[in-house]
């Protein structure tokens, strides 16, 4: 059977892509950049530990592209604003931004400190102002310049729609995001830029296999929950954030995806 260019063609190849991953190093994060860096693209990976970026990168260099790290701390403007020039300067260009930087934990509503609010959202939500900002400064500056186009990913959670129980910090910061998304989406729209919202349901990730007991409850909450029977893994989340950062979504732009293994689809 013969087959033209056209239906051999790969909708989802990144190659000549650059795409920058906040908290990039680990967890989540690490997915997203392993997804991106198999469809071929180049990565900046942005943690505060530069041992641990480091050896992020040494595996996301195995597939070919070129890896840039920095150590970033999201919570300091002038470190993020830094951090998007070099990677410019270095690499040419940022089609793609996943602003996933992020902490989580638990802490009764009417015993919440002002810092241990403070503290969440200067990472969750302040650093991914800095980090949105400062990439669609490139992007639009690009566009103007006749080279429009783009792709910025938030990393959300399902706390956008549903209350946890000692969570309200964190579920703010994600709802401020998912808001803020809305609006990017908007206003960026002239320049070809696309703004779009992951919400991971219930993952398990190298921090939370450490702990038996977070593990045991989140792979208890999830075959409870999810319709697939299972927490996610990092792995879940390489498909959609290739699909995102590609041209294939060229017109896919605002939303807000739940990749949760049905999670939110279940009546109980």
């Amino acid at each position: 059977m013969l087959y033209c260019a056209s239906m051999a063609e790969n909708l989802f190849d990144l190659t000549g892509k650059v795409a920058l991953v906040t908290g990039g190093s680990s967890g989540l994060g690490l997915g997203f950049a392993r997804g991106l860096a198999r469809a071929g693209a180049d990565l900046v990976i942005w943690g505060r530990r530069a041992e641990k970026n480091e050896q992020a990168a040494e595996q996301l260099r195995r597939h070919g592209g070129r890896v840039l790290t920095r150590s970033v701390d999201v919570t300091v403007e002038a470190e993020v604003i830094a951090g998007v020039a070099a990677a410019v300067q270095e690499l040419g260009r940022i089609d793609c931004a996943v602003a996933n930087a992020g902490i989580a934990n638990m802490v009764p509503f009417t015993d919440m400190s002002a810092d241990a609010w403070h503290g969440l959202l200067a990472t969750n939500l302040h650093g991914a102002f800095y980090t949105l900002r400062e990439v669609s400064r490139h992007m639009t500056a690009r566009a103007a310049a006749g080279d429009a186009g783009g792709s910025v990913i938030i990393c959300g959670s399902l706390t956008i729609m549903a209350g946890v129980a000692q969570m309200g910090h964190y579920g703010a910061a994600k709802g401020a995001l998912n808001a803020l998304a809305k609006s990017l989406a908007v206003e960026l729209g002239a320049s070809q830029v696309r703004v779009n919202v992951l919400a991971p349901g219930l993952f398990v990730t190298e921090m939370t296999r450490q702990d038996p007991a977070t593990f045991k409850m989140i792979n208890d909450m999830a075959t409870a929950k999810a319709p697939l029977g299972r927490a996610g893994e990092p792995a879940d989340l390489e498909g959609i954030v290739v699909y995102l950062a590609s041209d294939a979504s060229r017109y896919h732009t605002g939303d807000t995806l739940t990749i949760d293994g049905g999670q939110r689809a279940s009546v109980w």
